[in-house]
């Protein structure tokens, strides 16, 4: 029977796999295997688009919680995601921002939800497109093909160095290497004092200036407009409070920059906006 125009009900997708049916096993990755996450708590809509993917060449990697999806994003970063809204740990949305905090990986989102203001929330929290169940199988493939050519193929590192500092943003940790590493290596065996005993210290940052930090280094090299990331960080309604990018990036600089009224990374440029420079 041809697929055209077979859809992903849960209830369809259920005859066509039934509940006694075995996933065939997962394919050995190769280099030039496109890896996909898919987030969904509905059993038999998951096994399906497993099936499906699998059988088109695709690596799968499958989650039934937010949580799980954003550790296994972590561990094997995908090359696209789709994601369910409504999971019984979080909601959808929330988890598409918190992997916008480090990864520009396409997110479709596949949901029974089909209000605007739905939709209006998915795609101003970072996802990509829109998928409304049911839906046609061929749609989605459509659609992820779509969203992997657009994906640019930079992507954003998760580790970032600024100086002596090391940016987490995976594992949202920021630790200062002590001067006397002066080999990198972290082990403050660089002939300092009190024996090469010294340690890496671990940098605090707050909420706002989180945000920031992650806003900036997922476009490096590239300016971001100053009513950009008022308007991320802060919201609608503040993209003329200059003063509070001032403010927080000052503090920023001197919690990562070695010289921070020189900063050679956290770069300001006057009347638009800031840079990362790598």
């Amino acid at each position: 029977m041809s697929e055209r125009g077979r859809t992903a009900s849960p209830s369809a997708l259920a005859r066509a796999a039934p509940a006694d049916a075995v996933p065939p096993p997962a394919p050995e990755a190769s280099a030039g295997q496109t890896r996909v996450l898919i987030v969904e708590d509905e059993p038999a809509l998951l096994r399906a688009l497993r099936i499906d993917l699998r059988a088109r060449g695709y690596e799968v990697h499958t989650a039934a919680r937010g949580q799980e999806a954003l550790d296994q994003a972590a561990r094997w970063p995908p090359d696209a995601v789709l994601l369910d809204l409504g999971l019984p740990d979080r909601d959808g949305t929330e988890v598409i921002r918190e992997l916008r905090g480090w990864s520009d990986v396409p997110v479709i989102v596949l949901s029974g939800r089909s209000a605007a203001q739905d939709k209006i929330g998915a795609l101003d929290a970072g996802a990509d497109d829109y998928v409304t169940k049911p839906f046609a199988m061929d749609e989605l493939l459509a659609r992820l093909r779509a969203a992997l050519r657009r994906e640019d193929t930079v992507r954003p590192a998760t580790a970032v160095t600024i100086g002596r500092t090391k940016v987490n943003l995976a594992a949202h940790s920021v630790v200062r290497q002590p001067a006397t590493d002066v080999d990198g290596d972290g082990d403050g065996d660089g002939g300092g004092a009190a024996g090469g005993q010294a340690r890496p210290e671990p940098v605090h940052l707050t909420p706002t200036e989180w945000r920031l930090l992650e806003i900036l280094l997922r476009s490096p090299g590239q300016l971001v407009p100053s009513s950009r990331l008022l308007a991320q960080v802060w919201g609608p309604g503040f993209e003329h409070n200059a003063h509070y990018l001032r403010f927080h990036m000052a503090r920023l600089r001197r919690k990562l920059e070695e010289d921070p009224p020189r900063p050679r990374h956290l770069l300001t440029e006057p009347g638009m906006g800031y840079r990362y420079q790598p």
